[in-house]
């Protein structure tokens, strides 16, 4: 299962144990989705800036924002289409920005590890399909990230 990581900022050092954090929740998360470990998701950490400038051009919405996901293929409605139906397991893009999961990290409390790890399974978890646009899409999405996160010992 390959995390296809680059680096946009340099604010915010991007350390091979934070890699090495991203692959097991990527590899857990999509074990536990039943995904294929072929699956492919392409990470991008960038600033406020840059993260600013593709939630404008995407969402029309001009702020920054923590996380996007920008799934390949997207299902009936523009809703993204549920696990395994990608060509070639292609599931899509996280866009992070590091520099505001180092602000949220402290006013929440956690570490960095923590909150970057949060914010990876949040946007993996949209890519196959998931939504937090109701309360209990909202509640079943936050019992995944969480499940996620303590199975490799990031709690709050």
């Amino acid at each position: 299962m390959p995390v296809l990581t680059s680096n946009e900022q340099d604010r915010v050092p991007v350390t091979d144990e934070l890699i090495g954090l991203i692959e097991r929740l990527a590899e857990l998360t999509l074990e536990r989705e039943e995904v294929s470990p072929a699956a492919e998701i392409s990470l991008t950490f960038t600033d406020d800036e840059g993260i600013r400038r593709l939630n404008r051009d995407f969402r029309r919405l001009d702020q920054p924002t923590d996380v996007l996901s920008f799934p390949l293929l997207e299902g009936a409605d523009d809703e993204p289409a549920i696990v395994g139906e990608q060509p070639d397991d292609l599931l899509g893009d996280v866009v992070i920005s590091l520099e505001r999961a180092v602000a949220q990290a402290a006013e929440y409390g956690h570490s960095l590890e923590r909150e970057v790890g949060f914010l990876f399974v949040h946007g993996l978890l949209h890519l196959l399909g998931y939504d937090h646009d109701t309360p209990e899409g909202e509640r079943d999405m936050r019992e995944r990230e969480e499940a996620a996160l303590q199975a490799i010992g990031l709690r709050r």
